[in-house]
């Protein structure tokens, strides 16, 4: 059996578990797992008998934002609270047993199940379980070093996350919107040579694309969103997040994109393939149609290039395309042909180069 293919799997995988920012949260978790455990016995009273509580503290509060280290951090103490609490009620009338355990399971795992608990739902029953079996008789100063330890180590992770190179994720914004642009022009390009070819048309996997323009334009929003995230309460924010603004711009001109872009797909596609939809483009039109929508996919692929003056031709090229698809469908509809699919399209069209030109 070939290995091959179980290594193109795992190759893609490597990379990511290998890439810098990866390295560097792992150095940053260990730097502050580190410093968690030589902080620990310092802690007061009962506390320094739980050293192994402020690591755990680490691991769950250290996330790949700043933003999210905080709040994972304050919802894990505030599960363990609840937990402890929780315990405490159970361990004034029983002693840990299979019963007892149970039921602090049970009723912790309730109790986290209320809404907007977060990461703390997870540390209810936890807690609670902790404090029973391990607290035993001596459960008020297991419970306080355990929030101690732990609140100690949700601080050291927060702190560590914020201090040391906190991430900026900025630079997969431009990828994903370059290959939800080359996806867009590509789905433009394809529907202009199928206007130009006896139907059905000999390429027709455009009019199956539309999972594939999903998934990129889902890329473009988890890129920028993550961006967003990884800006706030990031000191590092002020001198390189400047972008932000211009990136969630681009966000919304390709969400605008994506949306005329398949509205056009589906107007083609009724008309290649449904016959009795009342859906037609009259031959006449269908050269102007192809190269309009060609002259807007070069405007899609020119947007975001940094030459101002080129997409601005681009953009003139387009609007003419459209012009002169537009004096088609008025030839063709004084000749009484039906012309609603195609002033469909040219409409999208249309609309498409002003998003575009108003996003420039």
């Amino acid at each position: 059996m070939s290995l091959k293919p179980q290594l193109r799997r795992l190759l893609p995988a490597l990379r990511q578990a290998a890439s810098r920012h990866h390295l560097l949260f792992a150095g940053k978790t260990a730097l502050a797992a580190g410093l968690a455990w030589y902080l620990a016995p310092f802690m007061p009273g009962p506390a320094a008998s739980y050293p192994y509580y402020a690591p755990l503290g680490v691991l769950v509060s250290m996330h790949p934002t700043v933003v999210a280290s905080a709040k994972h951090g304050l919802q894990s103490l505030l599960g363990l609270g609840l937990g402890i609490a929780m315990a405490f009620a159970v361990t004034t009338v029983a002693t840990p047993s299979a019963f007892s355990v149970a039921v602090v399971v049970g009723i912790g795992v309730i109790i986290g199940g209320l809404p907007r608990l977060g990461a703390a739902s997870e540390w209810v029953p936890m807690a609670a379980l902790f404090v029973l079996v391990l607290g035993n008789s001596n459960a008020p100063g297991f419970s306080f070093g355990y929030v101690l330890q732990m609140g100690m180590g949700v601080a050291v992770a927060i702190l560590i996350n914020w201090v040391v190179f906190p991430p900026l994720h900025l630079e997969g914004i431009d990828p994903a919107i370059a290959g939800h642009q080359r996806a867009l022009s590509r789905q433009l390009r394809d529907m202009a040579m199928a206007m130009t070819e006896s139907w059905p048309p000999n390429h027709e996997e455009w009019a199956g694309r539309s999972g594939e323009l999903s998934r990129t334009a889902t890329a473009v929003r988890n890129a920028v969103g993550e961006a967003e995230l990884s800006a706030k309460a990031n000191p590092r924010s002020r001198r390189r997040a400047r972008r932000l603004p211009s990136d969630l711009a681009g966000l919304r001109t390709v969400e605008r994109l994506t949306f005329h872009v398949q509205d056009i797909t589906d107007v083609l596609q009724s008309v290649i393939w449904e016959k009795d939809a009342g859906t037609v483009i009259p031959d006449s039109v269908l050269a102007n149609l192809s190269g309009a929508l060609e002259a807007v996919a070069g405007v899609i692929n020119e947007w975001r290039n940094g030459e101002a003056q080129r997409l601005k031709d681009r953009i003139a090229e387009a609007k003419e395309g459209v012009a002169s698809l537009g004096g088609s469908i008025t030839e063709a509809a004084a000749g009484q042909a039906s012309v609603n699919a195609a002033a469909s399209v040219a409409m999208s069209l249309r609309r498409m180069i002003t998003v575009i030109a108003e996003a420039d």
